[in-house]
């Protein structure tokens, strides 16, 4: 099976506590990368966290939950490595890992409910990167144009 980390902010708190029990019930090693039921928190500090986790091979894929999904899926992928996308219908997120190798599911806390979002992480744990010429092409030029952003050195 595979390692998943989840974390989410006060926004998405009562949707991660069952989906990382679901992702258990499937057999998936959970690393649980916090957030509390504290308004307070940032959605940033999360997905820095699940971002770096996926960069440092530290989990396979990651599911980042905010209110709405915004926030965080912009803050995550500011991390080299970490394709993540928001996703709130099943065809997304199964093509987003087929087509461009997406590793972390964004799902807004507030916009769907849990039975949605199990289905969501089902079958965004269950693709696999189609590996086809035309995509690994495309991900080569998403990489190309993130590395030319990076800082030297």
């Amino acid at each position: 099976m595979m390692r998943i980390a989840i974390s989410a902010d006060h926004g998405g708190y009562l949707l991660k506590q069952p989906l990382a029990s679901y992702l258990e019930s499937l057999g998936h090693e959970v690393i649980d990368l916090g957030g509390v039921n504290d308004p307070k928190d940032d959605y940033p500090d999360f997905a820095e966290a699940l971002g770096l986790a996926i960069r440092n091979g530290e989990a396979e894929r990651g599911v980042l939950i905010c209110g709405s999904g915004v926030g965080a899926n912009i803050a995550v992928n500011k991390i080299p490595g970490v394709r993540a996308s928001i996703c709130h219908d099943s065809y997304s997120a199964h093509q987003g890992v087929e087509h461009d190798a997406m590793n972390v599911l964004v799902l807004g806390g507030r916009v769907i409910g849990i039975e949605l979002a199990q289905e969501l992480v089902r079958v965004f744990i269950g693709a696999n990167f189609s590996g086809e010429d035309r995509h690994q092409r495309r991900i080569d030029k998403v990489t190309a144009i993130e590395h030319r952003f990076l800082p030297e050195g």
